[in-house]
C-alpha cells in the first residue's frame, strides 16, 4: 500500500491510500469534503466482479450466501441473498448506551468508506459512493457507545451506522433527530439496496475502535504539549532548579522522548527571573514531580507516537472478512476484524494519560500546599487564607479525576468473553479499551486545565518578578479565559473554559 499522506487544503480524497489522522480529523471535526477517487472505483468494481461471479456460479462463500457466525454452515437460497444482508444489518444493530459524538460518526463514516475504496471488500461503488453522501450531506447516524467486543470487528455501532444507510434506524441532520429514512430525504438522498456480501462488509471491520483512537491520538499530541508548558510553568512558581534539565543528564539514558521532553522544558524556561532569583538557594533536589519530569513525560510521549504510528498502519487496513483478491479471483476468509492490534495499544494510552494526569495533580497539590522557606506560596494561593479557601478544592477535583483514570487503566484487552456458540472464542474488547482511552483523556485535560490554572495564580503571586518569556504569554492566555482569583468564587467555569481552550487547541505553544 501507498504512504500515507498528509491532509489537503481540498477535500480528502479516496484513492486507497492510508488515511492519515489528520485527515480524519479535518473529516470528523472541521467538516472536510470527502471524494471518491477514480483509481478506487476501479479497484472496487474489480473486487465487485469476483462476488458478482460467485453468485453467478453458485459457489459457497462465507457472508455471501450463507448465514454468519455459527450460523456459516447454512446455505442461502439465491433468491433471499438481499434479504440476508439486510436482515444481518437490522439484527445486528443492537447497540445500548448514549450516541456517539458526531465526530465519532464521522470518522467512522470515513475509514469505513476508506477501507471499502481499496477494493478488497466485494462491494459496489454505489455503497461507497453512499457513505460519502452521508457524510458531505452532513446526515449522521445514532450509533449507540457499547456493544462492541471488538472482535468480528464493531459489529453493533457499525450496523447502526449502515441502518441509516438503508433508510432505517436514525440520524441526526442539521441538529434535528429523525428516523433514517427522513434524515436520507431531507438531504436529497435516496437510501441503498444491499447487494451480496455488502451488509457483511459495512459491519465487520474495526473502524469504531480506529475512529476514536485516532481522534484520542490526535488530543493527547496536542494534551501533551499543554502539559509539558504547564509543568514548566509550575517548576517557575515552584521556584525549582532546571539543573535537572540539562541535556547531559538525558543523553546518559537515550530515550528520544526524555530528551526532547527537556529540551521543551528548557525552551519554556529561557529568560526567567524566577529561576536566576534564586540560583544560589539551598535546596539540592526537587521532589519527583519536577526532577523527573523529562523522565516521565517523555515515557508519555513514547506511548503516544507508539499509539500514533499502529493506528496510522490501521488506517491503511482492509479489516472486513472475507477478502476478495481480484488478481487470482479469489475470495478468502481471515481475521482482520479483530481488534487486539488496536486494543493494546489504546489500553496503553489510557495508562499513559493516567501517569500524565497524576504527575500532573502532585504538581497542583504542591501548588497549593504550603511550601518551605522563602520559597512559599499562600496557602491555596489566595491571600487571605482561612476566611477564603482559594483554589483548595480546585486540588480535590484534580485528585478525584486522576483516582477515576486509576480505575479505567486496568486493561481491557486482557479479557475476553467467548460469543457466537464459541466460534468467536476470544475477544479483544477493543472498543471497551477505546472508550476508557477517551475517557481518560477528558479526565486527563480537566486535571492539566486545573494546574494550569493553579500554576498562572502561582506565577502572579512571585510578582514583581517574571518568569519567561513563553511562560508570561502562556498566563496571558489563561487570563484571556479567566481571572485573577482575588476573592473567592465558583471555580468550576474557570476549569471548564481551560479545558475547553485545551480540548480546541487554542493555546500558542509553538
Amino acid at each position: 500500500m501507498q504512504e500515507p499522506h498528509a491532509a489537503p487544503s481540498g477535500p480528502i480524497v479516496l484513492d486507497g491510500a492510508p488515511l492519515a489522522i489528520e485527515d480524519v480529523v479535518a473529516v470528523a471535526r472541521e467538516g472536510r469534503a470527502t471524494l471518491l477517487a477514480e483509481e478506487a472505483r476501479r479497484a472496487i468494481l474489480r473486487g465487485r466482479q469476483v462476488i458478482e461471479s460467485i453468485v453467478e456460479h453458485g459457489d459457497t462463500v462465507y457472508g455471501v450466501n450463507t448465514g454468519f457466525g455459527s450460523l456459516a454452515r447454512v446455505r442461502v437460497s439465491p433468491a433471499q441473498l438481499l434479504e440476508l444482508q439486510r436482515n444481518l444489518v437490522r439484527s445486528h444493530a443492537a447497540g445500548v448506551g448514549d450516541a456517539l459524538p458526531v465526530e465519532i460518526a464521522r470518522a467512522m463514516l470515513l475509514i469505513t468508506a476508506a477501507s471499502l475504496a481499496r477494493g478488497y471488500s466485494g462491494v459496489r461503488p454505489a455503497l461507497v459512493d453512499g457513505l460519502l453522501a452521508l457524510l458531505n450531506a452532513g446526515v449522521h447516524p445514532l450509533i449507540p457507545w457499547q456493544g462492541s467486543l471488538g472482535a468480528s470487528g464493531d459489529l453493533a455501532p457499525l450496523a447502526h451506522m449502515a441502518l441509516v444507510l438503508i433508510g432505517e434506524g436514525e440520524a441526526l441532520y442539521q441538529g434535528e433527530r429523525l428516523p433514517g429514512d427522513q434524515a436520507l430525504a431531507r438531504a436529497g438522498l435516496a437510501p441503498l439496496t444491499l447487494r451480496a456480501k455488502e451488509g457483511l462488509a459495512l459491519i465487520n471491520g474495526t473502524h469504531l475502535m480506529s475512529a476514536v483512537g485516532a481522534l484520542c491520538v490526535a488530543d493527547a499530541e496536542y494534551l501533551l504539549k499543554v502539559a509539558e508548558a504547564t509543568a514548566a510553568m509550575s517548576v517557575d512558581a515552584l521556584r525549582g532548579t532546571d539543573t535537572a534539565f540539562d541535556a547531559r543528564i538525558h543523553q546518559a539514558r537515550a530515550h528520544p522522548g526524555q530528551s526532547a521532553t527537556a529540551a521543551t522544558l528548557r525552551d519554556w524556561l529561557a529568560g526567567s527571573e524566577i529561576r536566576a532569583s534564586h540560583a544560589g538557594c539551598a535546596r539540592v533536589q526537587d521532589p519527583y514531580t519536577l526532577r523527573c519530569i523529562p523522565q516521565v513525560l517523555g515515557a508519555v510521549r513514547e506511548a503516544v507516537a507508539h499509539a500514533r504510528a499502529v493506528l496510522g498502519r490501521e488506517l491503511g487496513a482492509v479489516t472486513d472478512n472475507p477478502l476478495c483478491f481480484a488478481d487470482a479471483g479469489e475470495v478468502l476468509s481471515g481475521g482482520n476484524f479483530h481488534g487486539q492490534p488496536i486494543a493494546l495499544p489504546l489500553d496503553y494510552l489510557a495508562i499513559a494519560l493516567t501517569t500524565l494526569g497524576g504527575f500532573s495533580e502532585r504538581r497542583t497539590y504542591a501548588l497549593v500546599s504550603t511550601w518551605e522557606g522563602e520559597a512559599a506560596l499562600p496557602v491555596y494561593l489566595t491571600p487571605d487564607p482561612g476566611l477564603r479557601s482559594g483554589v483548595m478544592i480546585a486540588q480535590y477535583v484534580a485528585a478525584s479525576l486522576v483516582a477515576e483514570n486509576k480505575i479505567l487503566a486496568h486493561p481491557a484487552s486482557v479479557d475476553s468473553i467467548p460469543t457466537s456458540a464459541g466460534i468467536e472464542d476470544y475477544v479483544s474488547m477493543g472498543a471497551t479499551a477505546a472508550w476508557k482511552a477517551r475517557r481518560v483523556l477528558e479526565n486527563t485535560t480537566r486535571a492539566i486545565a486545573i494546574e494550569l490554572l493553579c500554576a498562572a495564580q502561582a506565577i502572579e503571586s512571585r510578582r514583581p518578578l517574571r518568569s519567561s518569556p513563553r511562560i508570561e504569554a502562556l498566563v496571558s492566555e489563561v487570563r484571556v479565559l479567566v481571572h485573577h482569583l482575588d476573592a473567592d468564587r465558583s471555580l468550576a467555569p474557570d476549569i471548564e473554559a481551560i479545558a475547553a481552550a485545551i480540548r480546541s487547541g487554542k493555546f500558542v505553544l509553538a
